[in-house]
């Protein structure tokens, strides 16, 4: 950055991308070139468009740049790359036009458009005042964020949901700069815990408080800020949604509130390598003056995964931070059928006859012969309202990761094959209407949900003599969700045996609770699939 005074007098900052890229081609993604990075050719943002995201994210959270403004000016130079075809493309022109892009022989260009933006220098005032800046969202951003909410149903509060919303606010306004506090927001599917979330994010921002939505999961992170973001502010609620790795080196007090959804995916140890911080939900009630958690302790779903309310409680004692608790019951996934919920606890415990009587419900629970039976249900619901997919168990390798001529999930007998989740929009993958043709796992979906859900289950849950069984050596190799159990094994074969059953349970749980309207199931074993259709058979009897 470069920074001096304009011919106005006013504060001026150029802010130069610099990439030394020699050859550029095209890529799928929007925003997107594909360069050589990194020991290979790979996907990466559009130097313009990495320019433009920095200056947005200055202008919609540095207070100094609208207070007393000063002016931000993006630009890129590639200054190692001759060929315009690719990075002056049609596609990026409006990127171009905010963020100036200059190539190899561009230097008297960029000569000009800096001596027009810095006039005259001012000792780096600008960027000193940059760095000391308050953190705190603009008032336009706030507007568009509040503007959007205000006309997106889904985003309404009812029942518990705005009395534990209240609650949150309350808490925050009682709370002293000196003082902590904690609050638990537990709940199942379907209660609507990040509705919450996303509404007390919006109204604190609105009252001028450094807020962020944390979410382990990087789906609903993804799909919250795309159903929110406006394309002046994509940018800067992607920073408003993060992972909780950020706060592994963040100062005490440093937030004023975070609200962390799907907190029962917190884990010990962040960063890439796992080799960084020593427990994430102390690192979160030690960064923020309020922290609220939303908890649901039945998702809990991988090795790693440490987000119980017993665990929050232990993290807020050693802060000195006080505890409160707020329990969600009105139920809206699921056709808002609590009944069906019973029944989905029952049919995984193995609790028989099922107390989850399914005769008042609407909800659309059925049970398939056959893996293609599924597939074509599930489509034929996709087509009256899009937001229907297949979901499995996972316990097939990924194996069209590296070969997308390949499949992953291969049923010879009934001349269907299928593969994971390979969209190149990844994390946004329920949003694809193309993903319709794939299946997703609880990677993926976890924190989401469709119309109709089809779950192919795997072998890793099975039924024997009418006792559901688990086994955790039925993964996939490629799932990291149970890795380690094998080594834990030699040491405490009781304790992981009871962890890895409880893991599995919970993957199907969340799975079969992603459907608004109904869920379709399959088993790749014979008997289980009987016990789901007799299941089905006694919570609707004569039906």
């Amino acid at each position: 950055m470069l920074s001096g005074v304009d011919a106005s007098g006013t504060a001026s900052v150029v802010l130069i991308e610099l990439k030394q890229w020699t050859r550029v081609d095209e890529s799928p993604l929007e925003d997107h070139v594909v360069t050589f990075v990194g020991g290979g050719k790979r996907d990466v943002q559009h130097p313009s468009y990495q320019a433009w995201s920095y200056a947005s994210l200055l202008q919609s959270f540095y207070e100094v740049v609208t207070a007393d403004p000063i002016r931000i000016q993006p630009c890129a130079y590639v200054h190692n790359c001759s060929d315009a075809s690719v990075l002056r493309s049609e596609g990026s022109k409006t990127l171009r036009d905010t963020a100036p892009l200059f190539l190899k022989g561009d230097v008297q260009p960029l000569r000009e458009l800096i001596r027009e933006r810095v006039v005259h220098g001012d000792g780096a005032r600008a960027l000193r005042r940059l760095d000391e800046s308050v953190l705190t969202p603009s008032r336009s951003l706030v507007d568009a964020l509040t503007s959007m909410l205000e006309g997106n149903r889904e985003f309404v509060l009812v029942d518990d949901q705005k009395q534990a919303f209240e609650l949150i606010m309350s808490m925050v306004k009682e709370t002293s700069t000196e003082g902590s506090r904690v609050l638990i927001v537990t709940g199942g599917p379907g209660t609507g815990k990040s509705v919450i979330a996303v509404n007390a994010l919006v109204r604190l921002l609105g009252e001028g408080l450094n807020v962020r939505y944390v979410s382990k999961n990087a789906a609903p992170r993804h799909v919250y800020a795309k159903r929110l973001r406006g394309s002046r502010s994509r940018v800067a609620v992607n920073n408003l949604f993060v992972a909780p790795d950020l706060f592994v080196r963040a100062e005490p007090a440093s937030f004023d509130v975070l609200l962390v959804d799907e907190a029962h995916r917190l884990t010990r140890h962040s960063g890439p390598f796992r080799n960084l911080g020593e427990n994430q939900v102390g690192e979160i009630v030690r960064a923020a003056r309020v922290s609220v958690f939303f908890l649901d302790e039945a998702q809990r779903v991988t090795w790693r995964d440490i987000g119980t309310r017993d665990e929050i409680s232990r993290a807020a004692e050693a802060c000195g931070a006080g505890v409160s608790d707020v329990a969600l019951s009105a139920q809206f996934r699921c056709a808002g059928s609590n009944e069906y919920l019973q029944w989905v606890d029952d049919v995984l415990g193995g609790r028989q006859p099922a107390t989850g009587a399914l005769t008042e419900s609407t909800y659309d629970l059925r049970v398939f012969n056959s893996p293609v039976q599924l597939r074509d249900e599930v489509m034929a619901r996709n087509d009256e309202g899009g937001s229907s997919r297949l979901l499995a168990g996972y316990c097939w390798p990924w194996v069209s990761k590296n070969d997308v001529s390949r499949y992953d999930i291969d049923f010879p007998e009934a001349n269907l094959a299928l593969r994971w989740n390979l969209s190149r929009d990844g994390l946004g993958w329920l949003g694809v209407a193309s993903s319709v043709n794939e299946v997703g796992c609880i990677h993926t979906i976890q924190g989401l949900e469709g119309d109709y859900m089809g779950v192919i289950v795997g072998p890793d849950l099975l039924v024997r003599n009418g006792v559901v069984v688990t086994d955790p050596a039925a993964r996939a190799s490629t799932d990291q969700s149970v890795r380690g159990w094998r080594q834990a094994m030699k040491t405490n074969p009781e304790g992981t045996r009871q962890r890895t059953d409880e893991i599995i349970r919970n993957t199907y749980r969340t799975l079969f609770t992603r459907g608004m309207r109904g869920t379709y199931l399959y088993s790749t074993d014979t008997e289980t699939n009987d016990y789901f259709k007799a299941m089905v058979a006694r919570a609707r009897p004569g039906q």
